[in-house]
């Protein structure tokens, strides 16, 4: 995964810094996209330098080994030009961003890259160099709260996929680092390239930064009941019918009042709010997909009018249907 020794000086060196004990996924998928997209035409073309602390191998959480291009403490007190600074996720970061030095050569890396960006709980590193104080940011899900309560500092944003805020960069959990790599390649090249990029490497879906990290169905708590299973599995498909709490309950074999109890002690919010988070997501795929108008899209999710649509992204979204199309939508070709 090493950077290619034929590339011109003039190209983006983008540093990856890995260490023992990180995310195989958050390494290969940026370090895949910009060859790619220089495979793809890229001018200037990406150069990347895989950086470990000392400049040692290093070993993935998964045990796969990893050689490195080079030590963080020699690029680090290098003069040469830095474009894009790259620190990735993995078990290992604690113990990575605890190190003195670390985070001294973190900041001067920073300090000399155009951008700062990090991938999973590599924010964790960049938060505790001082990286991150000041600036909206996002994790691994998992990681969200750590990070906010570490960090006070730090405006996270824990349902992101990546988040951009001036010249820092951070993505959420291991595939989201694909999607953040193609944001810079759009950044840097146009929305053309980045979407040749993800067709080369087969991305069915180039993900926008503020769509949700979860679907609504994996952010509720699972049921145990068979009947409110049975009723969360048959609803993606059946949002423009009748979706009241009676009718639900009549579907799981249940009164309606105990479905409406265990379904709120089992998945953590009530039957309502769960359907209205199935119909906003539904709504929100088919406005970056279609060209439906707002009233049809309100329909086909069984919102049945626009304004009901408005009031509920408003509600939930703190957007209009019509901005969030216009921010989102996904240009066809």
């Amino acid at each position: 995964m090493g950077h290619d020794r034929r590339v011109a000086r003039a190209d983006r060196t983008v540093v990856l810094v890995v260490y023992d004990g990180c995310q195989l996924l958050d390494l290969a998928g940026p370090a895949d996209v910009l060859r790619a997209a220089t495979l793809l035409g890229a001018a200037p073309a990406y150069r990347t330098i895989v950086a470990s602390p000392d400049g040692a191998a290093v070993r993935a959480e998964n045990g796969i080994a990893l050689t490195a291009d080079a030590s963080l403490r020699h690029i680090a007190r290098a003069r040469q030009p830095i474009d894009t600074l790259l620190v990735v996720g993995g078990l290992g970061v604690d113990a990575f961003g605890a190190d003195d030095r670390v985070r001294a050569d973190l900041r001067r890396l920073s300090a000399r890259a155009r951008r700062t960006t990090s991938v999973c709980s590599g924010a964790l590193a960049l938060a505790s160099a001082g990286l991150l104080d000041g600036y909206r940011a996002t994790t691994h899900w998992a990681t969200c709260a750590r990070l906010a309560a570490r960090h006070p500092e730090v405006e996270v944003e824990a349902d992101q996929i990546y988040v951009h805020d001036r010249d820092r960069w951070t993505s959420a959990g291991v595939t989201a680092a694909t999607d953040l790599a193609l944001a810079l390649v759009e950044d840097d090249h146009g929305a053309e390239l980045a979407h040749t990029v993800a067709g080369w490497l087969v991305v069915f879906v180039r993900r926008p930064g503020g769509q949700a990290q979860f679907s609504a169905q994996l952010l509720a708590e699972p049921a145990r009941s068979p009947g409110i299973v049975t009723v969360q599995r048959w609803l993606p498909d059946h949002l423009a019918e009748d979706l009241s709490v009676n009718s639900l309950a009549t579907r799981a074999g249940m009164s309606q009042r105990h479905f409406a109890r265990a379904f709120r002690g089992e998945t953590g919010t009530t039957p309502a709010a769960f359907v209205e988070a199935l119909r906003i997501e539904a709504a929100r795929r088919l406005l970056e997909t279609s060209d439906h108008t707002i009233a049809a899209i309100a329909a086909a999710v069984g919102l049945r009018h626009g304004e009901t649509l408005h009031r509920a992204f408003q509600r939930r979204l703190g957007t209009t249907p019509d901005r969030y199309r216009q921010h989102f939508r996904r240009e066809a070709g």
